[in-house]
């Protein structure tokens, strides 16, 4: 099986896939402009997806109440120090900045919804990049 994409139900889906598209670079891919206002975007590979949206039908989780390694969302950083400044002044707020002894660079922020973003330089990339 090959991962599609990995879903949110948030109480804003507008306004959070809004900053993800504006912030994180990914890329709208199929949007609703009416409740759900489900909203798929996917990352620069093309090959993974999150979904944002408001259904009612489902619970909203309270991200701001989970520590960020209960659940959080990774996403790879060329330069983590540089993307955690762009984001801390578009709303973000720092979590922790952690260097591995592996020479791994990990970051973690909260959105302005309270889900945690991780910010990935790993000494040995995992994942293979464009």
């Amino acid at each position: 099986m090959k991962f599609e994409h990995f879903a949110l139900n948030v109480p804003d889906a507008t306004a959070t896939s809004l900053w993800y598209e504006n912030h994180l670079g990914l890329t709208v891919v199929k949007k609703m402009e009416e409740s759900p206002f489900m909203t798929f975007m996917a990352d620069d590979s093309g090959t993974v997806m999150l979904e944002i949206y408001s259904n009612p039908k489902g619970e909203t989780l309270d991200f701001n109440t989970f520590h960020p390694l209960a659940v959080h969302l990774a996403l790879v950083s060329e330069n983590p120090t540089e993307d955690m400044n762009r984001l801390i002044q578009a709303g973000a707020t720092l979590f922790s900045d952690d260097m591995h002894p592996d020479g791994s660079h990990l970051i973690m922020l909260r959105d302005p919804w309270g889900i945690c973003l991780q910010l990935c330089k790993r000494a040995m990339p995992m994942l293979k990049l464009n």
